[in-house]
C-alpha cells in the first residue's frame, strides 16, 4: 500500500529548490502558487518571473528532483505561469531588501564582495582573457562571482564565455544577469544589435556603468571582476568614484614598453586612493613541446610594474604570477571556454590558478575614503 504525502513535505522539498538566476529558494521568493497532493501524487503550480523565462527548465527539473526525493511519492505534475506586474513589482522590492530605489550594493559598508577592477595600460594584452579565466577559477573554488564588462567600447565578455543569452528583464529597473560557466555577467553587448559600434561620451559611459552596478541583481558575491577599458579615462574615474573599495588588478606583458604603460594605469590609484592588488604579467615566456621556452615578447616588464608601482604607491605590490604565451588560451577564448576550464593542467591555467588561489579570500569593505577626484 503506497503512503500518503504530506504537503508540509513537499513544501519543504520546494524549499531546497533555488531560482537559478537569483540564487534563493522559490519558496522565499514567492514562485510557489500551490500545491496540491492526492495520496502519493503530486500537483505543484510555480511561477516563473517572466513569460520567457531562460531557466523555465532548469527550475522544473530542479523542482521534480528535489520533489522525487520524498518517500513513496507517485506522480509529479508542474505547471507554470508568469508572474503578474504587481507580483514582480513585490519580488524587485523583495531582492533589494525594502529599498525604493535601485543603489549600489558593492558600495555599501557592510558588503562582503571583494571587488577588482582589472585595468591595463594599453590594449592587446590579454586583460578580458585574464578576467574571465579568473572568475572560472574562482568559480571552480566554490566561490560566488560576477563579471561587469566595463570596456564598454571593446566589450568581449559574453563571447569570451561563449553565452549568446541577454539579462532577464523583471521591469525597467531590475535585471537578472545571465550565467555562463556559473559566472554571472553584464556587458552592453547584450543589448546591442550584432556588432553594432557603442559611440558614447563620457557621461553616457558612467551612466552604464551605474545601471550594471545598481540595477543589476547580483546576489551575494564572493568576488565582483570589473574589466575596465584600457588606459586611465572615464570609466576607470567612474569605477573609483561608484566602488572606492575596488582594488585594481594591473596586466601587463613582459614587453618593456607594455609595462611602462601599465606602471601608468597602476599609479592612478595616488589619485583615486584605491589599493593595488597586484600584476599579472600575460604573455609570458612560451613553453615548446620539448619543454624549453622562448621569450616571444622579452621578460621582466611584470616584475618592473610590480617593482615601480611598490615605490610610487609607497607599498608592496605583488607580482601575482607570470602566464606564458599559450595559443589554448587564445582558441579557449574563441570557442567560449575558459582555459582553466578546458585544459585545467596547462601551464597557462596553473598560474591562473595560483592567482585565484590569492584572490580567493572574502574582504571587509574599504568603504568612505575620500577619493580628492576633482571631477564632477
Amino acid at each position: 500500500m503506497t503512503s500518503a504525502i504530506s504537503e508540509s513535505a513537499v513544501r519543504d522539498a520546494l524549499g531546497r529548490v533555488d531560482d537559478p538566476e537569483i540564487g534563493r529558494p522559490i519558496t522565499e521568493l514567492g514562485m510557489v502558487k500551490d500545491v496540491t497532493v492526492s495520496g502519493s501524487d503530486v500537483d505543484i503550480e510555480l511561477y516563473l518571473t517572466i513569460a520567457g523565462c531562460p531557466m523555465k527548465s532548469t527550475i522544473e527539473s530542479n523542482t521534480r528532483a528535489a520533489v522525487a526525493d520524498i518517500a513513496g511519492v507517485g506522480n509529479i505534475s508542474i505547471s507554470m505561469t508568469p508572474m503578474s506586474d504587481q507580483q514582480r513589482k513585490e519580488l524587485k522590492q523583495k531582492l533589494r531588501g525594502g529599498q525604493a530605489e535601485p543603489e549600489i550594493p558593492f558600495a555599501k559598508p557592510d558588503s562582503t564582495t571583494r571587488v577588482f577592477a582589472v585595468a591595463s595600460g594599453k590594449g592587446g594584452v590579454g586583460k578580458s582573457s585574464m578576467t574571465v579565466n579568473l572568475a572560472a577559477a574562482l568559480v571552480q573554488k566554490g566561490l560566488k562571482v560576477g563579471i561587469v564588462d566595463a570596456d564598454i567600447y571593446g566589450h568581449s565578455v559574453p563571447n569570451l564565455l561563449g553565452c549568446t543569452d541577454g539579462p532577464t528583464v523583471l521591469d525597467d529597473e531590475m535585471l537578472l544577469p545571465p550565467i555562463s560557466h556559473g559566472i554571472k555577467h553584464i556587458s552592453i553587448g547584450q543589448f546591442v544589435e550584432g556588432n553594432a559600434p557603442v559611440v558614447w561620451r563620457g557621461p553616457m559611459l558612467h551612466r552604464a556603468l551605474q545601471q550594471f552596478l545598481a540595477d543589476v541583481f547580483w546576489g551575494d558575491l564572493d568576488v565582483l571582476l570589473l574589466d575596465l577599458p584600457p588606459g586611465t579615462g572615464d570609466v576607470a574615474l567612474s569605477v573609483a568614484q561608484l566602488i572606492p573599495n575596488a582594488e585594481l588588478l594591473i596586466v601587463t606583458t613582459p614587453q618593456a614598453a607594455a609595462a611602462e604603460v601599465a606602471e601608468r594605469a597602476g599609479s592612478i590609484s595616488q589619485q583615486t586612493r584605491q589599493r593595488v592588488a597586484g600584476v599579472i604579467e600575460n604573455m609570458g615566456a612560451m613553453v615548446m613541446p620539448d619543454g624549453s621556452t622562448m621569450d616571444v615578447f622579452g621578460t621582466g616588464g611584470g616584475q618592473i610594474v610590480a617593482d615601480r608601482l611598490g615605490v610610487i604607491l609607497g607599498h608592496e605590490v605583488p607580482l601575482l604570477a607570470s602566464v606564458p604565451l599559450d595559443p589554448t588560451l587564445r582558441s579557449g577564448g574563441d570557442a567560449g571556454t575558459p582555459i582553466v576550464l578546458d585544459s585545467p593542467e596547462s601551464p597557462a591555467a596553473q598560474q591562473i590558478q595560483a592567482v585565484a588561489d590569492k584572490l580567493a579570500i572574502r574582504s571587509d569593505s574599504l568603504v568612505g575614503k575620500n577619493l580628492n577626484l576633482g571631477v564632477n
